[in-house]
């Protein structure tokens, strides 16, 4: 193999070599990544405004990152199974202690999808043992995503996208998003209960046939957040009939959304979080957090990961969260949401009609609309393509949206020349398509 390869005879060969399933990305091949920026393997410059799909929360190739590893490295201890090492008796105290004082115990996984089907065998084995539910019953949303893995995937709002599973389990149910074009704050609370009214008629007895509740913080592809009514009706709900609450925190942890994490925005205390991506900044690392009641239900080697609590990650974690609880990051991130905020504002009073924005911190999207107000999937798609060529770095959905998660602690310079960036990119093209 060549020493230095270009983007082209890199992807043929991966083209060749490697499942599809893992292409689609943009025509980059990533020679290195610092703080904000991104490389290449010609040596151009990208702003990032991904984060490497909202992981490098404080930061490419962060310094205390880097030392961390290397401390790691040099000790001749990267891997222990289960057997304890220091590194992470020090993270997991450090990490339960971040998430607040409703929570009391961790545990630790390697990918996303690994904590919330862990999470889905916890609200399932509390019902039955616990609550002394009739059914393991779960709800879930419409449009929702919780992962790869069977019982994450079948979570999941996606029915078209799970003709391969050849079943449905009979005990998730799934209710509407409030999406907020249909929904807003006044009514959020009554269509909540009109969801649960439909899920009654339909046979489900709530009170003993569901064991838990699982929600995205706020749904994917659009940074869309709940209105607070419909949350404060969930917890209510829930209260009354016994049924766990679980927030899958993957893409709003460790304040991506301007919080620590994005069921802060609600007024609520889940009794489980699934967390991951910017809590290893590089490293697979990930995690339920929940209470001793909850988490010691499953008994020793019950739950259990390979490579879970190595010491390499949790040495990782541990400066991520070191990093976070520094006056310096949060001043960052303090700044970086207004001026985020603020510019995007600007952004869409310019282009009112055509796009919307949504999204809370440092996560949000830019949905379009063609001139008769229908999705527009093309000009986005157009977008991405126009931005990546003016050297800056932004999700492809897919769909009708872009979304836009830069580092957190991104330096002012960048973040503003890269939301300029959007601001040409648009007049460029929207004008085009008028």
């Amino acid at each position: 193999m060549k020493k230095n390869l270009n983007y082209k005879e890199a992807q043929l060969i991966l083209d060749q070599y490697e499942a599809r399933s893992m292409h689609g990305q943009l025509p980059v091949l990533w020679k290195k990544a610092l703080g904000d920026i991104v490389v290449d393997s010609e040596n151009k410059k990208y702003i990032d405004f991904t984060s490497t799909i909202f992981v490098a929360n404080i930061g490419h190739s962060n310094i205390s990152i880097k030392i961390a590893i290397l401390r790691v490295v040099f000790s001749n201890l990267i891997h222990s199974y289960t057997y304890l090492n220091k590194f992470r008796v020090k993270y997991i105290e450090s990490l339960v202690k971040f998430c607040g004082p409703s929570f009391e115990k961790a545990y630790l996984a390697s990918s996303g999808t690994e904590a919330t089907e862990t999470s889905l065998k916890l609200m399932r084995m509390y019902g039955l043992k616990v609550s002394k539910k009739k059914k393991p019953g779960i709800i879930s949303i419409k449009g929702n995503y919780h992962g790869r893995t069977l019982g994450a995937f079948m979570m999941s709002g996606f029915p078209d996208a799970k003709w391969w599973i050849g079943f449905k389990d009979p005990n998730i149910y799934f209710i509407n998003f409030p999406y907020p074009w249909e929904i807003n704050e006044k009514n959020g609370s009554k269509f909540f209960k009109d969801e649960i009214e439909k899920l009654k008629n339909s046979g489900v007895n709530v009170k003993t046939d569901i064991s838990g509740i699982i929600l995205e913080s706020f749904q994917g592809w659009g940074a869309l957040f709940y209105p607070k009514s419909f949350i404060t009706e969930i917890k209510n709900f829930c209260k009354k009939n016994q049924i766990l609450i679980t927030f899958d925190e993957m893409q709003a942890g460790f304040y991506r959304t301007g919080k620590k994490f994005g069921f802060n925005h609600y007024n609520i205390n889940p009794d489980i979080i699934c967390i991951g991506k910017g809590m290893g900044s590089g490293m697979p690392l990930s995690g339920v957090v929940s209470t001793k009641k909850i988490l010691d239900l499953p008994g020793p080697g019950e739950l259990s990961s390979t490579n879970s609590a190595n010491p390499l990650v949790c040495s990782a974690g541990l400066a991520t969260l070191n990093v976070m609880n520094t006056s310096k990051f949060l001043n960052s991130l303090e700044r970086n949401c207004k001026i985020f905020k603020e510019k995007l504002n600007e952004i869409e009073l310019t282009f009112k009609g055509r796009i919307k924005v949504y999204g809370k911190g440092m996560i949000k999207s830019i949905i379009f609309y063609d001139k008769e107000g229908k999705p527009d999937i093309k000009t986005a798609n157009d977008v991405v393509e126009d931005l990546l060529q003016n050297k800056l770095l932004v999700v492809k959905t897919g769909r009708e949206s872009i979304k836009l998660g830069p580092p957190l602690n991104m330096s002012k310079k960048n973040l503003i020349n890269g939301l300029a960036i959007i601001n040409k990119s648009l007049k460029k093209i929207l004008n085009d398509t008028i």
